[in-house]
């Protein structure tokens, strides 16, 4: 257990500052540009789950720099993230940071089972299925709706029978850990639901429709972003906040260094807040899940699709996405293979409930069963680089009529304590969102 000791004892004392902010990833660092406060990381690099790394194949060394040679797979942290949803003042934020490729969103919905590719998402390609199923599945999705309080409830309400026996049950089951089931629907607009699109999509071609039909990428990749946003921070880095110590507005950092604030601005998931300040709400929590990414480096099979990432509602190895990264850009691969296209860069992504881990043994197993599944599949052959990533807090939901979020805020608010981006306000939101989210709160504690 952690204690707070006086200054005499062996551990640096900072000094009081007005107002500091917890976490360097990217809504921490655009909140410590407009602000001027500092910002203090856990690790030693900016970034957070958008960090991104290098390993060269048959090695295991993780390199936060591209080598000279360029010979190295390039991976990110938290799998495939790409900027989308960018409006036109962030992206020229981006733009004088680091220059950007434009994309059009390339996926589908993988049946391993019958070895089918239906291009995402399945409701407005019905073509791609057998006429019984179309003409089911039009008919619920036609049919009224009547209400939902669950998120499989909304799904059938939405999709039918059908369409949800086939893809979105065993997908959800999987990219939930099973949440699906009790939890509240949220962020509908993946999904979206449009029975024109849908009958014309049974016939012919439709257009992309989504949250993420375009996207960007830094040419230079992500990691140059963040560590060019860090340039223009305050940031200290290798201080992981232990505990909080609300009354006296105090942090203690893992190393027993403290600092003391009279405004903290904290991007930590909102439970780990709580957990930190000692501060109790009396409703129950929210549910997350943990994500295991798996990163792999390999020679390319016969069988691999050209898709920037896959959605896999029956993985025997239990993983709901696979994404390629080179297939996004061949800037994720080592530089001899660029043109030749010989290998493949991919991030798996495997859901768990939130505060269960696999242990060591069982990552190296599910990491075997993974590789020995893709090369089932033809998308692999040798497999150069298997290195695995662990998010703990990676996707949060809501538990029907829940108030646990808005109550968390106004117990850590009362000391001064204010929570943003993806998983201090426990939201889904993307790159190019949590920039605005940190410029927007940043400017209002900027000291004028």
């Amino acid at each position: 257990m952690y204690k707070f000791y006086p200054s005499c004892l062996k551990r640096a004392i900072m000094n009081s500052l007005e107002t500091i902010i917890l976490g360097g990833g990217i809504t921490g660092l655009a909140a410590g540009i407009t602000s001027g406060a500092p910002v203090f990381e856990a690790v030693n690099s900016p970034g957070g789950i958008c960090a991104s790394y290098y390993v060269r194949p048959g090695e295991k060394e993780r390199l936060n720099q591209a080598p000279k040679d360029q010979e190295a797979y390039h991976f990110e942290i938290g799998g495939g993230h790409w900027i989308f949803g960018v409006d036109p003042a962030v992206l020229n934020f981006i733009t004088t940071l680091t220059s950007v490729k434009s994309y059009a969103r390339r996926s589908s919905v993988y049946f391993q089972e019958k070895k089918l590719y239906v291009p995402y998402p399945i409701q407005n390609h019905l073509r791609f299925l057998n006429s019984k199923i179309v003409e089911q599945a039009l008919s619920e999705m036609a049919h009224p709706k009547s209400s939902f309080c669950t998120m499989k409830e909304w799904l059938e309400q939405s999709f039918g029978k059908t369409l949800s026996e086939l893809f979105f049950n065993p997908f959800h089951e999987l990219y939930t850990a099973g949440l699906y089931k009790k939890i509240a629907p949220q962020d509908g607009y993946k999904s979206p639901v449009d029975l024109s699109l849908a009958i014309r999509g049974a016939l012919n071609d439709v257009p992309s429709i989504g949250y993420n039909t375009q996207f960007i990428y830094p040419e230079e990749g992500l990691n140059t972003l963040a560590q060019r946003m860090a340039e223009h921070c305050n940031i200290r880095y290798g201080k992981r906040a232990v505990k909080i110590d609300v009354e006296a507005k105090e942090v203690l950092f893992e190393d027993r260094s403290t600092i003391s604030y009279k405004k903290l601005i904290s991007t930590l998931p909102l439970n780990r807040m709580l957990d930190i300040t000692g501060l109790i709400v009396e409703t129950s929590p929210d549910p997350y899940t943990s994500v295991l990414v798996l990163n792999i480096g390999a020679i390319r099979g016969e069988n691999c699709p050209n898709d920037h990432w896959l959605y896999n509602p029956d993985a025997t190895s239990s993983f709901h996405r696979v994404g390629f990264y080179s297939n996004v850009d061949s800037f994720f691969l080592p530089k001899s293979s660029r043109q030749k296209g010989d290998r493949v860069s991919i991030y798996v992504e495997r859901a768990f409930l939130g505060g269960t881990k696999p242990t060591d043994t069982e990552v190296a197993l599910y990491s075997n069963t993974v590789v020995k599944e893709l090369q089932d599949w033809g998308y692999i052959m040798e497999a150069e680089v298997v290195d695995s990533t662990w998010i703990d807090v990676a996707y949060t939901w809501s538990l029907p009529e829940s108030q646990w979020k808005q109550e968390a805020f106004k117990v850590l608010e009362r000391h001064n304590i204010y929570q943003i981006g993806r998983y201090g306000r426990w939201i889904f939101q993307g790159i190019a969102d949590s920039i605005r989210d940190g410029f927007i709160i940043g400017s209002s504690f900027k000291k004028y």
